[in-house]
């Protein structure tokens, strides 16, 4: 055995010590184990000790290469229970034949009838869908906001400029005391600007009520016009033109606008539809170039229809005229003691409802000083 152990040296088939064994006797168990193939345990493997498979050892004196099982050397059993297993919970299903256990986009294995990411297309056709109606929605909501806009500025711009015009007429010929007393009229101012202006009517309550008269050669001119004969929806406050400019006649008209923003004009007037207004403001006041003032009471004041006798101008005799008289405070809401006779002056004031086209609001007050 030294002989051989130091030719194997020489060789250089074996380069680290091999420890000598002691001779057995031929014929022992120990000598057969050598002549047989050696079957070796890997450490910690289950699996080579349960199924025993053999390994040779190498006469080179290296260890012996152990024979693969499976993918990374593990038994081709565990390796597909192992796969199973990450495709379970990457997909929650079984994988598929040459799988690789990583989990793949739903929208991109066939549905039921075996179109490849048929889910997914349907899913961009809706939302595809869905903004092209947002955006029409949108848009059709911007148009409906611009228009409503314009309307909006179309139907403030006439009552802000209207207003204006008038503030500056009152500014030019009215002049007062802080409390509203000493209430004079420039109808020099008024003349020079408007040759049409045949009075000023003025009211306590409501005090906006506070305008130039004037009067045209029909009652349609200043229905759009105002008192400086700028075109605008708020018009003018006019005197029918039917009537005599000095108010001698039994019945005057006078028209103005009931407007539905601002308030301006004869807006305020249905505040006399309620009888405690009429009883703590009963007066208004007509202001004439002659330089007299006209006191009037309300009697009357309620809606009627724009072709009604109320609105008759002409009376044949006395009778007739009381007859009209007594027409309109029975078409009153309210009844004012007041004495009212064939020699009575009345002014009549109209204005629109905005409720119905044939209805107006008249407001009727007499003559009951002149100063």
């Amino acid at each position: 055995m030294d002989r051989e152990e130091k030719k194997k040296t020489e060789n250089g088939a074996q380069k680290r010590p091999v420890h000598r064994r002691r001779p057995r006797p031929e014929g022992s168990a120990a000598g057969k184990a050598d002549s047989a193939p050696v079957r070796r345990r890997t450490e910690g493997s289950a699996a080579g000790k349960a199924e025993g498979t053999p390994v040779r050892r190498r006469t080179d004196g290296h260890p012996p290469r152990r024979q693969k099982s499976g993918e990374n050397g593990k038994r081709p059993g565990a390796a597909a229970e192992e796969l199973r297993k990450v495709s379970r919970e990457n997909e929650g299903g079984h994988p598929s034949p040459g799988s690789t256990g990583r989990k793949k986009n739903a929208g991109s294995r066939p549905d039921q009838q075996g179109r490849p990411g048929s889910a997914r297309k349907k899913r961009q056709q809706k939302r595809a869908r869905f903004n092209v109606i947002s955006s029409v929605v949108l848009v059709a909501a911007v148009c409906v906001f611009v228009f409503s806009l314009y309307q909006l500025i179309a139907m403030l711009v006439p009552y802000y400029s209207g207003g204006k015009i008038y503030d500056e007429i009152k500014d030019l010929a009215i002049t007062a005391d802080e409390d509203g007393s000493g209430f004079k009229v420039d109808f020099d101012a008024l003349l020079k600007e408007n040759s049409d202006t045949v009075a000023w009517i003025r009211f306590d309550e409501p005090s906006i009520i506070n305008y130039p008269v004037v009067k045209s050669a029909d009652n349609e001119d200043y229905l759009t016009r105002t008192f400086t004969a700028n075109d605008n929806k708020l018009g003018a406050i006019f005197m029918d033109y039917r009537n005599s400019n000095d108010f001698s006649d039994r019945n005057t008209f006078i028209y103005g606008h009931h407007l539905n923003v601002g308030g301006e004009m004869f807006s305020e007037l249905l505040k006399y539809e309620d009888e405690s207004f009429c009883k703590e403001h009963p007066n208004f006041y007509i202001y004439t170039p002659d330089g007299k003032v006209r006191t009037y009471t309300v009697f009357s004041a309620g809606v009627v229809k724009d072709t009604a006798d109320n609105y008759k101008i002409d009376y044949a005799s006395d009778a007739e005229y009381e007859e009209y008289l007594k027409l309109c405070q029975d078409s009153s809401n309210y009844q004012v003691d007041v004495e009212l006779n064939a020699q009575s002056q009345i002014i009549s004031l109209s204005t629109c409802t905005n409720v119905r086209d044939d209805e107006r609001f008249l407001v009727q007050g007499v003559l009951t000083a002149t100063d």
